[in-house]
């Protein structure tokens, strides 16, 4: 099974999934990592990938000046609606990011869990190209991105190899995952592996959304997902290529240089002022 290639990011941010991000808070490492971001490197800020606003609004609640872009509109409206639920009025923006226009320049763009989303290779590069015409000079792209083999069972990682992807699609797993809404309705969701190319160096899951009422299903969805894999040097590639320079690779969240053992590297990527 070959993914569909379309200009569109493939990404399931929609519907009922978007429904399903909006009952995830921030997690308080990532919150105070990316105050920190921006305290050292100045506003105004961006949040690529905004989402349901997960960090946005907690940053935009303590005074921070951070605006927010997302491919999904539904998620957006998510984000749009938490924020007025505590008196904030968010600045987002509906865009893709590899196609990022937007009338303001910012000091601080950082991005969680998003980059390689939906998109093709080249189009993630073009995607730093804007994130870096949308910086401020003496600015900072600060993004987190996951190993390839983070996050995976052992019979993914071992897919890889030649003749380990005879499996695919997957079954659906036995058991949804369950949360339930602020409004008290019930979210079941269940996710499979269907597509793999280690060629390529991507992914497709899909995934099925059921939203229940009283124990009646009265919404499903039936989404997929498109993620590419980079390992750390190609990402220091393609951002030296997109313009930025002074690149370091952390560890998750802690500051500290990257070691071979880390799942979670965090790039920040200067756009170097002129001399």
């Amino acid at each position: 099974m070959l993914p569909r290639v379309t200009d569109e990011p493939e990404t399931w941010h929609h519907g009922l999934m978007a429904l399903w991000w909006a009952q995830s808070e921030a997690e308080p490492d990532e919150l105070a990592y990316y105050r920190g971001a921006i305290e050292r490197f100045g506003q105004p800020a961006l949040d690529l990938g905004a989402g349901t606003g997960r960090i946005l609004l907690p940053l935009l609640a303590t005074g921070l000046d951070v605006e927010g872009v997302d491919v999904s509109s539904d998620m957006l409206e998510q984000a749009r609606q938490a924020g007025i639920s505590r008196g904030l009025s968010p600045v987002l923006h509906a865009q893709a990011f590899h196609a990022l226009d937007l009338p303001r320049r910012f000091r601080t763009i950082y991005s969680v869990d998003s980059f390689g989303i939906g998109a093709s290779r080249a189009q993630d590069l073009e995607a730093l190209r804007r994130t870096f015409r949308h910086l401020e000079p003496g600015g900072a792209l600060v993004f987190s991105h996951d190993q390839p083999w983070a996050g995976v069972d052992e019979l993914d990682w071992a897919r890889w190899l030649p003749g380990r992807r005879t499996d695919l699609p997957r079954d659906w797993p036995a058991e949804p995952e369950k949360r339930m809404t602020a409004g008290g309705d019930a979210l079941e969701l269940l996710v499979r592996s269907v597509w793999f190319d280690p060629l390529q160096q991507c992914r497709t899951i899909e995934m099925k959304a059921r939203l229940l009422r009283e124990g009646s299903v009265i919404r499903e969805d039936r989404r997929s997902i498109r993620l590419n894999h980079y390992f750390a040097q190609e990402l220091l590639q393609m951002l030296e290529a997109a313009g930025f320079s002074d690149v370091a690779v952390e560890g998750r969240y802690n500051g500290a240089p990257a070691t071979p053992d880390d799942e979670t590297l965090v790039f920040v990527a200067r756009h170097e002022a002129p001399a």
